[in-house]
């Protein structure tokens, strides 16, 4: 039976439109997926059947829910009910200033008109089947007491509140780590099923979709371009946007040189695919790295944050000139406090940091100095790491002023950088609310450049972008590191993009190193349990 059917569904933001002609049906009990890049019309789809747009959109078109129209009835008579929704950011979509349980509760009491004590019961309840543990902890708790996993198993709670027919989740498990993202899949295709509930899954990675969904539609520039069974779209892609999407994701299964990009597939003649590096190649260019001093040595190193445990436990870590070296882990590892460390962020509580031999400890303030230029860092939101009242070229100028460079060579100084990772030298005179994500993370990649590095701290860089546009900054990241010849600590909780960026993979858990080895001697041969179950998550 069909609960949902879209027919030729335009939305409009002014004269660009959103969404063109969208055809799409849900059968009850059915999971589709909704794939592709941001501004591809996914959201806006999902906010238009949930009767969430602004006023100002222009919408045509029939939105029609078991032959009724959706567009003439109240939202309210079916929002939560029939329909509800499950957003991206689960900070965002819950209230900082109530507790948990009392937000899964206040929708229990008015759509399903239960007291207090009756709401309580049922949230709590509903907090267990969606596997939080100690569901009553979680009831009193405020959202910034909860992981970032935790917050979207109760905004899943809250949508099944209304006990749903269709649920809309709008990626909601993109910022997610492996082993979190996997987890919340289960739980939710389980609810699915257990609950004979259809569902409407969007996200920009077609090996999610995989995980989720029975059936995907992919979508570019607003449009449907293919749709089909999920199992024929992964293996035999019939569309050049859709060949694109699957081949540009990192593969664990061998290394590229290179990866391929959606505007590759969308040529008349698309390149061949990029060669692959072989063992020996990587094992070679591995040996030659190591044979040098190292660039940056990390001996017993311990954080801690007032009397909580130790965030770091004894780290050793050496990084050698050139090399990329992977960290991954959950989130609260310690990777993110590992880079701050190393920055002088946060104190150490133990242990040496050294610098080409030299203890960092020791530096006078001109030794500081030179180390401040020589390491950079590109941070894992680039929106929240730029100014927003700066012009691009003063973000880029700044800290070249601050280092002395004279005025005409900034200049031209800026305007190669933004040459060198993609971007016109007008970009210069923009403000960074002006560009897309992957602009913007280009833009954090020039000012971590400005001063000629000789290291640079990636922390999580490609976490949020699609992954067309995770591809392209990969890509620019090997092609720069081999320009300049920069060394690279890089954070991921994606073991994909670490294998196909790291010449060694140092695996962290609860503050400490559990295994460090060449990338693909940990994907091929883990050697920790935990390892094993990282890549368990993935495989």
């Amino acid at each position: 039976m069909t609960l949902l059917q879209v027919e030729q569904l335009t939305i409009a933001f002014g004269a660009t439109p959103a969404v063109c002609a969208l055809n799409l049906t849900v059968a009850a009990g059915e999971s589709v997926a909704l794939v592709g890049e941001s501004g591809s019309g996914k959201s806006a789809t999902l906010l238009a059947i949930a009767g969430l747009l602004p006023p100002t959109a222009q919408v045509t078109g029939c939105l029609w829910w078991e032959g009724q129209d959706l567009q003439a009835m109240d939202p309210r008579a079916y929002r939560g009910r029939d329909i509800a929704m499950i957003f991206q950011e689960p900070l965002t979509a819950l209230n900082p200033l109530f507790r948990c349980g009392y937000q899964v509760a206040e929708g229990l009491m008015v759509r399903q008109k239960l007291s207090a004590t009756q709401a309580r019961a049922a949230a709590i309840a509903l907090l267990s089947e969606v596997q939080l543990p100690e569901p009553e902890r979680v009831f009193a708790a405020y959202p910034h007491q909860l992981s970032g996993g935790q917050r979207q198993r109760v905004t899943v709670a809250m949508a099944l509140a209304g006990n749903p027919r269709l649920l809309l989740a709008d990626e909601p498990t993109t910022a997610l780590d492996v082993t979190v993202q996997a987890a919340l899949l289960d739980l939710l295709r389980q609810l699915q099923r257990e609950r004979e509930m259809a569902m409407i899954f969007v996200t920009h990675d077609l090996a999610v979709a995989g995980r989720i969904a029975e059936r995907v539609v992919v979508m570019n520039h607003g449009e449907a371009v293919e749709t089909g069974p999920t199992s024929q779209l992964l293996t035999a892609p019939s569309h050049p946007y859709t060949r694109g999407l699957v081949a540009c994701r990192p593969p664990l299964t061998h290394r590229p040189a290179r990866l391929p990009v959606v505007a590759d597939f969308l040529q008349d003649n698309p390149p061949p695919p990029p060669p692959d590096i072989s063992d020996e190649e990587a094992a070679q260019r591995l040996a030659g790295l190591m044979a040098q001093s190292p660039l940056l040595e990390l001996d017993k190193v311990y954080v801690q944050y007032g009397r909580s445990p130790m965030a770091l436990r004894g780290v050793d870590l050496a990084v050698y000139p050139g090399e990329t070296l992977g960290l991954v882990g959950e989130s609260g590892c310690g990777k993110t406090t590992l880079l701050k460390a190393i920055l002088g962020l946060v104190p150490l509580a133990g242990g040496t940091l050294r610098l080409e031999g030299v203890d960092v400890a020791t530096f006078d303030r001109r030794q500081r100095q030179r180390f401040r230029r020589e390491v950079q860092v590109v941070f894992q939101d680039p929106f929240g790491s730029l100014d927003p009242r700066m012009t691009v070229g003063e973000t880029l100028a700044e800290p070249l002023v601050v280092h002395g460079l004279p005025k005409p060579e900034r200049r031209d100084r800026i305007s190669y950088l933004l040459q060198r990772v993609g971007l016109e030298p007008a970009a210069a005179n923009r403000f960074p609310h002006e560009f897309s994500g992957g602009q913007r993370q280009r833009i954090g990649i020039a000012r971590a450049l400005a001063l000629q590095p000789r290291l640079i701290l990636a922390d999580e860089p490609v976490s949020a972008l699609d992954v067309s546009v995770q591809a392209q900054v990969l890509n620019l990241l090997k092609e720069l590191q081999a320009e300049f010849g920069l060394t690279l600590l890089f954070v991921s909780h994606d073991l994909a993009v670490v294998q196909f960026m790291s010449d060694r993979v140092a695996v962290m858990h609860h503050g400490s190193v559990v295994e460090m080895a060449p990338a693909t001697q940990v994907y091929r041969q883990p050697q920790h349990p935990y390892t094993q179950t990282l890549l368990a998550a993935v495989l």
